[in-house]
């Protein structure tokens, strides 16, 4: 499988506003994956182990996808403009079961899904969806356009991060959304507090990121 598509610095972006601050939709499927990597490869920092042909990650985009950073804080520093968060929707999930990282399951129910874009001034960057337990989701997502890392880090609380998958997703709403054709690289991974699982947290990066950290694959000579 081809790791990427045509290169970010070769394209015109225009990123599409496809729903307000003000205007919630409905929960949109998850992305559907065209390739993961193992749970040992991300475990141990690297995109795939020693006998598979997965693609190779280039070394900023392997810090960004499988480093245990803020990503928030991460586009905030390449773009030099504070991360607005537009939340598409935050509701009951119903689909769990089929739609959801195995991580989620150790959530006490009732759930909720959240899901927003990440954008620095014009530039859609990420996408994100996250579940949380209702009760949890209530306290810690007060101000519903706020990035989840300052809601959980307030007053400078603790947090354990920890990534549990890596992979290649494509979804027509994405390339619509980003305005840039898929595949697109995407993780998932768990906040933990006083060792107990807070919340799972799914991400979409853009492929507009290669204009700040070059090519997301490895180019051997």
């Amino acid at each position: 499988m081809a790791c990427a598509g045509a290169s970010a610095s070769e394209q015109v972006f225009e990123a599409q506003i496809l729903s307000s601050p003000h205007q919630v939709t409905e929960l949109w499927p998850s992305p559907r994956p065209l390739w993961q990597a193992t749970p040992e490869a991300v475990a141990a920092g690297s995109c795939s182990d020693a006998t598979s042909d997965g693609p190779q990650l280039s070394g900023p985009w392997r810090l960004l996808l499988l480093g245990d950073g803020s990503p928030t804080r991460h586009l905030q520093s390449l773009t030099g403009q504070p991360v607005q968060v537009e939340v598409i929707a935050m509701q009951a999930d119903q689909q769990v079961e089929q739609e959801a990282p195995q991580e989620v399951e150790e959530l006490e129910p009732p759930l909720l899904r959240r899901q927003v874009w990440l954008r620095c001034g014009p530039l859609t960057l990420a996408w994100a969806e996250s579940w949380w337990n209702q009760q949890q989701a209530d306290h810690h997502l007060q101000a519903r356009n706020q990035p989840i890392w300052t809601s959980l880090t307030a007053n400078r609380a603790e947090l354990y991060r920890e990534v549990d998958g890596l992979a290649r997703v494509q979804a027509p709403w994405l390339e619509e959304g980003f305005g840039i054709p898929g595949p697109y690289w995407s993780r998932h991974y768990r906040f933990f507090r006083g060792g107990r699982e807070l919340t799972v947290i799914r991400e979409v990066f853009s492929p507009l990121l290669e204009r700040w950290l070059g090519p997301a694959e490895h180019k051997t000579p």
